[in-house]
């Protein structure tokens, strides 16, 4: 401990900054440690530097990860680029949309090579750790890497379960090549030796919550060490060496007063409990109702923002590359409930602007997907939604068929609570900056507010 000395309403404010800084570190490490924790690639894990591939969409039976997406077919892996470049190959994918989205260990991210970017020819990125130098072999794009280790979270648009064999090919071409073996044959370690003592049943967003501050803070220096803060984090890492932090430094609590120990549990509480209830309220700006972000995947010194976003919702994408904005109330401030009717609608030339498609998704009150007639759990811009007489579209949300006149543009609801989330890929300048402004939730047969008892 730096200074044994500090009081203790000292050493408490400086907890629980230091818990909030370093709160998606630790989550992102122990999120690598469970998606690693195999010795060969299973449908949701792989071994470090190894790709697993998600070959179908989530259906209302699963409730592994919240809000499960039913747009793209992920492709994810963590790489360790301590020892050498990884050089990722993709194929062309002539006009589907794909994303490589990449995060460091703070949750930031630092590139997205894709159709928005790079666009959709065939081509190979060498990720490059943050010390690592030297030349990279023709024809492939060094992508520097701020941290050692790595999330890269790949999506690819998928339309619908008729087109899983087209996607499958496609997943298939996407590969993982150490720099060593670059030119040559090379195939990836079948079995590979396993992390010990790795807690794959508890959530890890539950085995942060349930760390004390000796097991969270020295989690968060044996990280630093190989994952270093960033330049704009000097003046906050100079205050947290106050308590004894700092990269790849021993956290000896032992070396501590019994009231500095004390002050430094409560910190950890106040900073989990602040977290939380700043995840509670609007994250964004209010849009007609809808809860919008435009301001994620980059976040300097915004150390709360941060610290939300992940416990949300870690692996956030760019605002260039993806919006979610998220309704979890009608246009008149009520709870949306499958007792009620809605709809969206959309004015004739006024569907969502962007470079790829859109959806609008169902979840219940847990955040899982709602069972239904028509297995239904998204709808958008890839199904086929008929117009009005005016040229506008209308989405029918409630728990009953509109209708079959209608059911093509029904969205099913469970009887009771539930939100929506409209998934935006490659948004358009309209969307970003505001001037295209998303539709309300409208109840239908709603009494205008003048005429409410």
């Amino acid at each position: 401990m730096a200074n044994t000395k500090i009081s203790k309403e000292e050493a408490l404010a400086i907890s629980e900054e230091a818990y909030i800084f370093g709160y998606p570190l630790v989550l992102m490490d122990i999120t690598r440690s469970v998606m690693t924790a195999v010795p060969t690639v299973e449908e949701r894990k792989a071994p470090l530097n190894q790709f697993f591939h998600l070959k179908t969409f989530p259906d209302a039976t699963f409730t592994d990860v919240v809000s499960p997406n039913a747009d793209t077919l992920y492709s994810a892996a963590f790489l360790d680029l301590s020892r050498e470049p990884m050089i990722l190959s993709v194929p062309a994918t002539g006009n589907r949309y794909y994303l490589m989205q990449m995060l460091d260990m703070w949750t930031n991210v630092f590139a997205s090579p894709g159709t928005r970017t790079t666009g959709n020819d065939k081509a190979d990125f060498a990720i490059v750790g943050p010390t690592w130098k030297g030349q990279m072999p023709q024809g492939v794009k060094e992508i520097k890497s701020p941290t050692n280790i790595i999330w890269l979270i790949g999506r690819t648009q998928t339309n619908g379960k008729n087109d899983y064999s087209a996607v499958h090919e496609i997943q298939k071409q996407y590969v993982l090549t150490p720099l060593s073996a670059w030119g040559k044959t090379y195939k990836p370690p079948e079995i590979m030796p396993v992390e010990k003592n790795v807690d794959t049943t508890t959530p890890p967003v539950e085995q942060v919550a349930r760390m004390d501050a000796p097991a969270f803070f020295a989690r968060v220096n044996s990280i630093m060490k190989e994952n270093p803060p960033f330049n704009a984090d000097i003046p906050a890492m100079k205050r947290f060496g106050e308590i004894g932090i700092a990269p790849g430094r021993p956290f000896n609590i032992r070396d501590c007063d019994v009231t500095v120990v004390e002050a430094l549990e409560e910190g950890v509480k106040n900073g989990q409990a602040r977290i939380k209830a700043e995840s509670q309220k609007t994250l964004g700006k209010k849009v007609n109702g809808w809860d919008v972000m435009t301001n994620v995947g980059r976040y300097g010194t915004n150390y709360l923002f941060r610290a939300v976003v992940a416990l949300v919702g870690l692996g956030a994408n760019l605002s260039e590359d993806a919006i979610y904005p998220r309704a979890t109330q009608d246009a008149d401030g009520e709870p949306l409930t499958g007792t009620n009717r809605f709809v969206i609608n959309f004015p004739k030339g006024q569907l969502p602007p962007v470079g790829a498609f859109w959806s609008i998704t169902m979840y219940n009150s847990k955040q899982f997907f709602v069972p239904n007639p028509i297995n239904r759990f998204a709808i958008g811009d890839r199904d086929n939604l008929k117009p009005n007489g005016d040229g506008s579209i209308t989405i029918y949300i409630q728990n009953e068929s509109p209708g079959p006149e209608k059911e093509s543009n029904w969205l099913p609801a469970p009887t009771d609570k539930f939100n929506l989330f409209m998934r935006l890929y490659f948004p358009k300048k309209e969307i970003v900056d505001g001037t295209w402004k998303i539709p309300p939730v409208k109840r239908e047969g709603a009494r205008p507010k003048s005429e409410a008892a």
